[in-house]
Parts: structure tokens; C-alpha cells; sequence
């Protein structure tokens, strides 16, 4: 590490090991993870570059009126100092990074592809190579490029033969050194947003692609968070899965691929509960998608607790999210349970974290939650890693830089690093691959 990014990454992983390590009974699960477990961190291209200016969501951020609290800027600056991003994870003893390349930037203008960025992408995957990581590729991390998203984005006749000429392109270019790819991030995400957030929301969103519309002289601008224009694009973003995976394979026929999805523990109470409606439409078409998949990419943050009328508030006394959801230790083990039931593939968690300020409830429910994901898998559920969302506090989307999920702090000034105590006790877990 040289001087400029030892003065970026200030782990202190040492220090925070010790008074701020809870004392948690962990027994009741095995301790040994199996070999070669991937323990990893997540981040996002558009969430930590900076001045994704050829983004769609960097023009939904700068549209009036827009749902997003503020636009991204320069987020964490790691177009620049993304070696800081990949010495802070081998420094808190990750095996894995999770990061995305940003189809905006490698594809500016349609069928126009840059060198520059694609080389740029090599140099990440190969530092991460470097450091003894394993380097997972995220193809499309919700962001598409304008261009893509002024002609209609996703719900395009052509969207996912679009999609897999770039997956293609950028195969060729940086394939060979890639550990594990994702076609899409979460494409069922808008899905549940779509039934689970007010409809004012889903009307603000609509008056702000409108807006984007107007501004781009065109009549139907699709990106960002489009809630209302999911049941539209659904078809096409399944397509896009199979074809880009079909693109990535053709290329490396020996690479794991698969999709990341959004699941939710679905729990039910009472005998007529909604849970299992509520399932099928979150989750359904995706889950007949990824059936033939290398494996599946489980994200999970919360439980949902089901009768007949509704979702359930969460318990007295529980220990809450900053969104209001109960934090619950199984709530991960249970989403891994239910897709490989539904699949019968392998799961890799893609993404688990906790919306909260506050890292002692990180420090405290991490362990707990990894204890029982390893429960699931002595009972036999196919785990290939844990992932954990995220590497670093970054730009959360229409939330802005308010919700704090990183295992490190980020200072939007200096743009220096500085881990919390959190990341040293995943750190432990991850270097002995044992609780």
C-alpha cells in the first residue's frame, strides 16, 4: 500500500477487536464454514464512483421534481481510489469483492464501447487477484446507461438483445479473470417496491420520469427506480437474464453465473395467510428463471410476518432498522432456505446488511445472523459464501448518504476510509472461516 492510500484507509481493525467484540454464545451451530467459502463485501458502481454522469439514475437525481433526497456526486470518489477499496477489504480479511461494472461508462452511446473504462474494469478485477480475492462481477447493478433508458430502458422490444451485446463485449474484455458474474442486481426488486410502498410514491416517481421525458424530448424515459412500469419491463428483464448469461457463457463457458435476487424471511401465522400470494408475486417469475442457474444470489435484510389481512407490525421491545423493520438473527438462514427449496440450486448471499447508525447492533447481530445461516446449511442448504452489503457507507440510492451499511465509514471530504469495529469481528469470523 503506498503512502496516498495508507492515509485513505485507516483500518484500526486491531483496536476495535477488542473492548467492542460481544460476548455471543455461538454453539448451538458448527463452527467450521467449509473450504473455500467465500466470505466477501459488496459495493455498487454507481453507489461509490462518482459523476456517473451517463447514468440514468444520475439524471433521475438531477431532475425536477425527483424522489431522491439528494444526487450522488461524487459518492465515495472510487473511480479514482478504488485500490483503497480493495486494501481495506483485504486488510479486514475478506476473500471475495463484490463490485459492478458500470454499463454506462463502458457503453456511452449505443454500440459505442470505451477501451478505457473496459481497462479500467481489468485493473479492479486483477487488483482484486492480487490481494488473493476472488473478484464477483455485477453485469448491471440497476443502472443503465441514458441512452438506453431514453428509448424506453427495459420495457424495449430489443432491451435484452441490448444487453447481451454488452455483457459480450465486456466478457471478451475482462473475462478471463473474473471469479463469479451476475447478470442483473435484483430485478425483482421493483416488484416488491411496487406492492409494498404507498402509492404516492409510486405517482412521485411517475411525475419524475415524466419530467426526465420532457427534458430528453422523448415521450417515455424508463430508468431508476420505475415502479410503475415493472409488469411492462418484466418480460423483458427475464429475457435480458437468460440471454446476457448465454452471452457471459458463450465467452467463458466455465464461469459460475447467475442473478441476485431480493427475498425477504416470509413467514406466515394463521391458516389462511397471504404469506404464500405474497411469495409468488415477489418472487415467482424469478424463481422459474433461475432454475437452471450455476446457483442463486440471495439478498436479505428483513422479515415479513404474514396473516390474512396483511403484514404484521414487528414485536414489542424488537430491536429496529432505521426503516422501521424488526432485525431478526434467522431472517437470512430462512430466505437462503426458502430459494434453494424452490430452486434446488446452490445459494451464494449476494447482499446481507443492516440499515442502522448505530455499528454495535452490526457488531452484535452479524454473528448471530452468520450462526444460523450456518444452522441451514448443516441441515444441508448449499452455501458457496457470505457477502455482506456493504464494504463501505455509500450513496443508498433514493436515501441518499443517511442510511449507513458499511463495514467502514467513509468522510465525503477526504474520501478517507475508516473501518468500524463491526468490520474487525467479520473480519475474525472471515480469516478463521469458523464462528
Amino acid at each position: 500500500m503506498d503512502v496516498s492510500r495508507r492515509t485513505l484507509v485507516k483500518i484500526g481493525l486491531a483496536a476495535t477487536a477488542t473492548a467492542s467484540t460481544p460476548a455471543i454464545a455461538l454453539s448451538r451451530a458448527g463452527a467450521a464454514f467449509p473450504s473455500g467459502f467465500h466470505w466477501g463485501a459488496a459495493t455498487a458502481g454507481h453507489q461509490i464512483e462518482g459523476s456517473n454522469v451517463n447514468s440514468d439514475f444520475w439524471v433521475l437525481e438531477n431532475t425536477k421534481p425527483t424522489i431522491f433526497s439528494v444526487p450522488s456526486g461524487d459518492a465515495c470518489n472510487s473511480l479514482f481510489l478504488w485500490e483503497a477499496d480493495l486494501d481495506l477489504a483485504k486488510a479486514i480479511g475478506l476473500n471475495a469483492y463484490r463490485f459492478s461494472i458500470e454499463w454506462s461508462r463502458i457503453e456511452p452511446q449505443p454500440g459505442q464501447f470505451s477501451i478505457a473504462m473496459l481497462d479500467h474494469y481489468k485493473r479492479v478485477i486483477n487488483g482484486c487477484r492480487t490481494r488473493g480475492m476472488t473478484p464477483m462481477v455485477t453485469f448491471s447493478h440497476w443502472t443503465v446507461p441514458v441512452w438506453f433508458a431514453a428509448r424506453g430502458g427495459w420495457t424495449m422490444a430489443d432491451s435484452a438483445d441490448l444487453f447481451a451485446r454488452y455483457c459480450d463485449r465486456a466478457m471478451r474484455h475482462l473475462g478471463a479473470e473474473i471469479g463469479i458474474a451476475f447478470t442483473l442486481n435484483e430485478p425483482n426488486g421493483l416488484l416488491i417496491a411496487l406492492r409494498m410502498l404507498p402509492p404516492q410514491v409510486v405517482e412521485a416517481q411517475t411525475a419524475m420520469l415524466d419530467a426526465a421525458s420532457k427534458d430528453h424530448g422523448v415521450s417515455h424515459f424508463v430508468g431508476g427506480p420505475a415502479f410503475g412500469q415493472i409488469e411492462e419491463m418484466l418480460p423483458n428483464m427475464l429475457h435480458a437474464h437468460r440471454l446476457g448469461k448465454a452471452a457471459i457463457k458463450a465467452v467463458r463457458s466455465d464461469l459460475p453465473v447467475g442473478a441476485t435476487l431480493a427475498v425477504s424471511d416470509e413467514q406466515a401465522v394463521g391458516p389462511r395467510s397471504k404469506r404464500d400470494a405474497m411469495r409468488q408475486a415477489f418472487y415467482g417469475a424469478w424463481i422459474d428463471n433461475v432454475k437452471t442457474d450455476d446457483f442463486v444470489g440471495v439478498q436479505n435484510y428483513n422479515r415479513n410476518v404474514w396473516t390474512e389481512t396483511g403484514k404484521l407490525p414487528p414485536s414489542p421491545g424488537a430491536t429496529l432498522s432505521s426503516e422501521g423493520n424488526e432485525i431478526v438473527p434467522g431472517s437470512l438462514a430462512g430466505a437462503v432456505r426458502y430459494v434453494h427449496e424452490a430452486t434446488k440450486r446452490p445459494i451464494l448471499v449476494t447482499e446481507h446488511g443492516y440499515y442502522i447508525t448505530d455499528d454495535a447492533i452490526r457488531a452484535k447481530q452479524l454473528p448471530l445472523a452468520l450462526a444460523e445461516l450456518k444452522r441451514a446449511m448443516d441441515e444441508g442448504v448449499p452455501v458457496l459464501g457470505y457477502v455482506h452489503w456493504s464494504l463501505m457507507d455509500n450513496f443508498e440510492w433514493t436515501s441518499g448518504y443517511a442510511p449507513k451499511l458499511g463495514l467502514a465509514s467513509v468522510d465525503p471530504v477526504t474520501f478517507q476510509r475508516t473501518a468500524k469495529p463491526s468490520a474487525a469481528i467479520y473480519g475474525r469470523i472471515a480469516r478463521q472461516n469458523a464462528l
